[in-house]
């Protein structure tokens, strides 16, 4: 089997910076060999000039979102207020123009670096409620998109029947509902796992899911043995409202319906008690933290080293995309903690990158990515050490140069199965992200 290989100048091999590693990638796109001590490039060698990562995995993403970037920073307001601007966007969308906004988002997350994204997908109707005549029309659309940007999808398909605990959906969120769960299962089956796709469930909150309807959803992920996400304990409002309803917290709740689990996650996991972060610790639940838009939105900051040490994977996401920047999500969740303890180092940079890669391609389902070893997926990422933001530390530290100094624009290559996504800095296949996300987001205006 033909082989392409890459020379990377330093690479983290999980445990530290290596100088001088070529890999070999076979044509079915993953690592056949990792060989270190190779100081300089093999004859017909991809050279790979800076510091290569696992490719970073988004486990959160909302992609019609990045409309709002600038329009939602205006002002004050709560979560709730941005929430009525959100579902302005939301009712222009077509699968047509979805598919021109999210093919744009999912290049910008591939010159990010982000190889794989979790999409928490609920639009799936037309305005009013009304089927697409293919029904997961939306939901395509998003798969297209990922493709024709090059990165990985895991189509998180979302249950969204309620404005609120068993109340019935509001005008604009008719297009979010199947009116059942049973109804929900039945379309989102239709929808296939395919090279570069997986295809999971969620459930959008406690608030939009009725009680009696949470395990049809958690059987149908259990079932495909799926990853299964939802928002939980984002917002103080819904744990009051959550212990209104039925007497428990959120987590509470999704417990005795049989939702946490080791392929669940639990999405931002912000207001939780003690026992709380017990139950999601003991399930082996992760935790997906989305700094950037947690404090955006002036959420608050999660437990993330309480639920870490309970047992609780970490992974991030960018969510509502105020930025699109794993590398700051990972710095946000260490420097968050720090501000809310006065203390420094709760994370090493190497526990912060398996957060933005490994773990978060297991929340995934991707538990073949997130690593440069032998078997993996060929998905990788590589990060410029001599830009004004990392020049000057030395390469043993490359690690920390990455996680506390580089941002998404140090981003110079990504490799996504063996194939080029990003080379210099530079798309390969989409060829103005932002000339089209202009050009997509101004027709969402018009």
């Amino acid at each position: 089997m033909p082989l392409t290989t890459y020379w990377l100048e330093h690479a983290w091999l999980g445990t530290h910076a290596e100088p001088g590693v070529a890999l070999d990638v076979s044509a079915d796109g993953r690592i056949a060999a990792v060989r270190t001590g190779v100081d300089t490039p093999p004859p017909g060698a991809a050279v790979l000039r800076g510091f290569t990562i696992p490719g970073l995995a988004n486990a959160h993403s909302h992609a019609f979102h990045r409309a709002l970037r600038g329009t939602v920073q205006v002002g004050s307001g709560t979560f709730w207020t941005w929430r009525e601007v959100m579902y302005g966007v939301a009712q222009r969308l077509t699968p047509d123009s979805y598919f021109a906004l999210a093919r744009a988002v999912y290049a910008e997350m591939a010159l990010a670096g982000i190889t794989a994204v979790g999409e928490f997908h609920y639009l799936h109707h037309a305005p009013g409620g009304t089927p697409y005549d293919d029904p997961n029309a939306m939901g395509e659309a998003l798969i297209a998109a990922a493709r024709e940007a090059g990165i990985r999808i895991t189509l998180l398909d979302t249950a969204y029947l309620s404005s609120g605990f068993g109340a019935a959906p509001e005008q604009h969120q008719l297009r979010f509902s199947d009116g059942t769960a049973e109804t929900w299962a039945e379309r989102v089956s239709a929808l296939k796992d395919r090279d570069g796709v997986r295809v999971g469930a969620a459930i959008h909150s406690v608030r939009a899911v009725p009680a009696d309807q949470l395990s049809t959803v958690a059987r149908w992920a259990e079932e495909r043995r799926a990853p299964l996400h939802v928002h939980l304990s984002e917002q103080t409002a819904e744990n009051e409202a959550c212990h209104a309803a039925h007497g428990v917290t959120p987590t509470r709740l999704l417990a005795d319906h049989g939702v946490l689990g080791p392929r669940t996650t639990g999405v931002h996991n912000t207001h939780m008690t003690d026992a709380d972060i017990a139950l999601v610790g003991s399930t082996s639940t992760g935790t997906c933290m989305c700094p950037t838009t947690e404090r955006d939105l002036a959420d608050g900051i999660g437990p993330a080293v309480a639920l870490q040490k309970a047992g609780s994977p970490l992974s991030l996401g960018s969510d509502s995309h105020a930025v699109i920047d794993l590398l700051e999500e990972a710095r946000a969740m260490e420097l968050n903690e720090r501000l809310r303890t006065h203390i420094r180092g709760h994370w090493t940079a190497a526990a912060l990158l398996r957060a933005a890669s490994a773990d978060g391609h297991a929340a995934l389902g991707w538990e073949d990515a997130g690593a440069l070893e032998p078997g993996a997926l060929a998905d990788f990422t590589t990060i410029a050490l001599d830009s004004v933001r990392t020049a000057g530390p030395v390469p043993r530290l490359a690690p920390e140069t990455a996680v506390f100094a580089a941002t998404a624009a140090d981003v110079r290559h990504v490799v996504v199965g063996g194939r080029t996504v990003v080379e210099d800095g530079a798309h390969v296949s989409v060829p103005d992200p932002a000339a089209a996300l202009t050009a997509a987001i101004a027709a969402l205006r018009s």
